[in-house]
């Protein structure tokens, strides 16, 4: 009779524990339940502690947290007939939980599919030197295409970055051939504005030295001094130049004649 009654019992504390384990849910603060009941949606529920009906209700869990998928790399051709692979990273939440459960099956392989297929129509009708020196243009575009197509489905896409371009190796040696000839051409052009520079400060200085003729005789008394420094071995001897005065009225006198 004991045995009998403590059977029943522990039959009724276990359905009661069971009945709560099914009745009572608790949810995190990033964390919604999509909550069906017979099969129909009814409510959003959470964060919380959270009551259901046995059998009766389904709670479906979401996440609000931004979540980040890596786009694996994509064969694409670009517009001037490039073959490259390119990955990227997509940022996303959702910001409607219902919609995200109610609107698509698995918004997550949703997401990613549709990550990849914009990745490759996108970058297809770019050119190789826009995909290199211009990504956050591209980036921007990649970004608004997803989020336009996943506003549905109650998804945010936030952002969207290309990792990286891999290039064909004969395309690596005709880019890096590229550039040694920009870097020459530049060097070229810097050499020659040189030269240009320096000939116009020549050109000034010989209309200054001119106009005083004095200042010739201090420049050369300075270019001694720089050739006969405390280092050198020469001994320079600075001879006036008006001694060549009379030599030069000389032969101006004989060419004359």
């Amino acid at each position: 009779m004991f045995s009998g009654s403590f059977l029943s019992i522990g039959t009724i504390i276990i359905l009661v524990v069971m009945f709560l384990s099914s009745a009572i849910k608790i949810l995190k603060e990033y964390e919604r339940g999509v909550i069906f009941r017979l099969g129909r949606v009814i409510n959003t529920k959470g964060p919380g502690l959270i009551l259901l009906i046995p059998i009766i209700d389904k709670m479906v869990k979401v996440s609000l947290r931004t979540i980040v998928l890596d786009v694996p790399s994509q064969d694409i051709i670009t517009k001037d007939n490039v073959s490259v692979k390119v990955n990227a990273v997509i940022y996303y939440r959702a910001l409607n939980p219902q919609n995200a459960v109610v609107q698509v099956e698995d918004f997550h392989f949703a997401t990613s599919q549709l990550a990849q297929t914009t990745l490759r129509s996108i970058l297809g009708q770019s050119e190789l030197d826009e995909l290199l020196s211009d990504r956050e243009k591209i980036n921007h575009a990649l970004q608004e295409i997803i989020d336009k197509q996943t506003d549905p489905w109650g998804i945010k896409v936030s952002n969207v970055e290309i990792k990286h371009v891999d290039l064909p190796v004969e395309m690596q040696r005709s880019m890096a051939k590229q550039a040694e000839a920009e870097r020459e051409r530049r060097a070229k052009v810097i050499a020659a504005e040189g030269e240009f520079q320096a000939s116009k400060k020549l050109s000034n200085a010989a209309e200054i030295l001119d106009k005083h003729p004095s200042a010739i005789q201090l420049r050369y008394l300075q270019t001694l001094m720089e050739i006969s420094n405390e280092n050198s071995t020469t001994t320079v001897f600075p001879i006036p130049l008006d001694i060549f005065e009379p030599f030069k009225r000389y032969l101006k006198k004989n060419n004359e004649s």
